[in-house]
């Protein structure tokens, strides 16, 4: 799934409160809600302007100078701080787990400026630079959000001169993405400064329809406004940008792979294992679970290559599932139009399955095209379900019903939406992405298809296995390439031998993996402790075990540690299996 950090930014100062004695639990509870209130605030208030920020709140580009960072490390240390003065045990039990899910985030945010990660802004398919871009292609409504889009248009020069300033840090210490993650990765830089006019400009894009309802003389003074904000603030920002990356940044990127030869590589790769599994566990631990995962989803691929009854070894069958056309749509709008059925086929099962179902809905859209060549096979989030049509070749139909159950609905397109309706959840939990919860949840919806009859065909069925054993196979791929020595070839063949992803996929999965240390692991992860805690569930109720309950229990908790699902499924099994909404069972 795409990167979901910019709510998680903060660039100001708050006065540590004394510690004192543990308060009772009346006390202790509002002492935690005071705390993550306020700073969950301050938070907001520095948003990055990205597709899940508040439109109202894009009208300024995040601080991230030196004077920000300090001041964001100090906030958090002395959050930290405080909350070691709270104990838990002092806690009613709702706020024990607004307790641990925050104490988690604090943890992250600390360690992010500790190892300095905002050094090096970027991924081998995400960036400052794109995340500022998406805002470009998200239509605006009224003069108020295109006074906005100006405002963080004129802020551009400062924003990237800022970011510029941290790569360059990061670069004299080798604190950057290596250098292979990195070739071709200008093209969206490139093509705002290349554009033939301001109107072909892709920041031009929302002057070139406007809404109805905005008077004609003002749209034309918007208009104006926006052609002198790319050419005063746009394009001279993305030319320096264009030009140290260049001739400086990609260059001089590091040639090692690992995490472990970064400037204290061992304690952050260790940190990153934390941030996206919430687990302690070292990478041998993770790296042996991935391969007894990946061992098992591949005896289940052998039973389906029993079912078609194809003559031949697993690495034939990947090769035949790879080259044969007829799993290969041949215009992007058929892979689209396939997408689309999937998501409404879930539609007619979903209330066999959920209880409550989010209000919003979401859109189908191809991946831009200047992301496309390195970006995944799709992503989702609230609103959108990106799929991803370039190089069609590399696109299987046969696993499109496993990556739409994983980017739409019942995975992010659902579950990120379900926890923004719940009031009874605090924001700093509604709006905030936890990978190993999230990417776990969307990875057993892919799982769930099954039960659902979603895999209509076995080469469907065998479409998700290969899903399954790509997200095991991270858990050996990432802690091989960074705490293990593996290279970028071993690594590619490793996915290349145990899934039927394309040589495309296979070469861009790598390289994200390499460019984002740890992220990978959350997907499998976060589907281990859902799946333990569905299977201790359905043995401890027996008949009344009740599949809805289970998944609206799971859902309403927002993301959360891996911790926080045991809990709340200890608390389904005491109740019966009653889930959260009694008024839906």
């Amino acid at each position: 799934m795409r990167q979901i950090l910019a709510a998680l930014l903060g660039a100001t100062m708050m006065v540590a409160a004394p510690v004192t004695a543990a308060p009772r639990v009346g006390s202790a509870d509002a002492t935690l809600r005071r705390l993550y209130t306020d700073e969950y605030g301050w938070r907001q208030q520095q948003m990055a302007a990205d597709e899940d920020s508040r439109r109202e709140a894009r009208a300024h580009l995040p601080d991230v100078g030196p004077a920000a960072q300090a001041a964001r490390l100090r906030r958090w240390e002395e959050t930290a701080t405080r909350l070691r003065a709270i104990r838990p045990t002092d806690l009613s039990p709702a706020e024990q787990v607004n307790d641990a899910v925050y104490r988690q985030q604090i943890d992250a945010l600390l360690n992010e400026q500790r190892f300095r990660d905002y050094e090096k802004p970027l991924t081998a398919d995400t960036s400052f630079w794109g995340d500022v871009a998406a805002s470009a292609r998200d239509p605006l409504a009224n003069e108020k959000e295109y006074r906005a889009y100006l405002s963080m248009l004129s802020e551009l020069p400062r924003y990237f001169d800022q970011q510029i300033a941290n790569m360059r840090a990061g670069l004299r210490r080798g604190f950057t993405p290596p250098r292979v993650t990195l070739a071709g990765r200008d093209i969206g830089v490139a093509q705002v400064v290349e554009a033939r006019s301001i109107a072909d400009n892709p920041f031009y894009a929302p002057f070139a329809t406007m809404p109805r309802q905005i008077p004609a003389a003002t749209q034309a003074e918007l208009r104006r406004a926006g052609e002198a904000a790319i050419r005063d603030s746009v394009l001279p920002a993305h030319r320096r940008l264009l030009a140290f990356l260049r001739e400086d940044y990609i260059p001089g990127a590091r040639t090692a792979l690992a995490a472990y030869d970064l400037p204290d590589g061992k304690a952050y790769y260790q940190s990153k294992i934390a941030e996206y599994t919430t687990l302690a566990q070292t990478p041998e631990q993770v790296h042996a679970i991935g391969l007894a995962e990946v061992a098992k989803i591949r005896a289940r691929m052998l039973q389906v290559m029993a079912q078609v009854k194809f003559q031949g070894d697993l690495p034939a069958f990947l090769t035949f599932l790879r080259t044969d056309p007829r799993f290969y749509a041949t215009t992007p709008q058929q892979l689209l139009d396939r997408a689309a059925w999937i998501a409404k086929t879930f539609d007619g099962k979903a209330a066999q399955y959920f209880g409550r179902l989010p209000r919003s809905r979401f859109a189908i859209k191809p991946v831009p095209a200047d992301v496309a060549p390195f970006y995944t096979a799709g992503r989702g989030g609230p609103g959108v379900y990106l799929v991803n049509t370039y190089d069609l070749p590399a696109r299987s139909l046969y696993a499109m019903p496993a990556l739409t159950l994983h980017e739409s609905a019942p995975g992010h397109a659902f579950q990120m939406p379900l926890a923004a309706e719940n009031k009874d959840l605090p924001p700093f939990r509604r709006d905030t992405y936890l990978s190993v919860y999230g990417e776990g949840w969307a990875l057993y919806c892919e799982t769930l298809g099954e039960e659902m009859g979603m895999y209509e065909t076995p080469y469907d069925l065998f479409g998700m296995l290969s899903y399954q054993a790509w997200r095991a196979s991270r858990l050996v791929v990432d802690t091989g390439i960074h705490a293990m020595g593996w290279s970028r070839e071993r690594a590619q063949a490793y996915l290349r031998d145990n899934t039927a992803l394309s040589d495309h996929e296979v070469t861009t999965e790598v390289d994200r993996y390499i460019a984002w240390p740890g992220q990978a692991l959350s997907y499998y992860t976060g589907q281990l402790a859902i799946q333990r805690a569905r299977a201790r569930a359905e043995q401890a109720l027996g008949p009344k075990f009740n599949v809805k309950a289970f998944h609206d229990a799971v859902l309403a908790l927002g993301s959360v540690p891996v911790s926080e699902i045991d809990r709340r499924v200890d608390q389904l099994i005491r109740d019966g299996g009653r889930g959260p909404y009694p008024d839906e069972e």
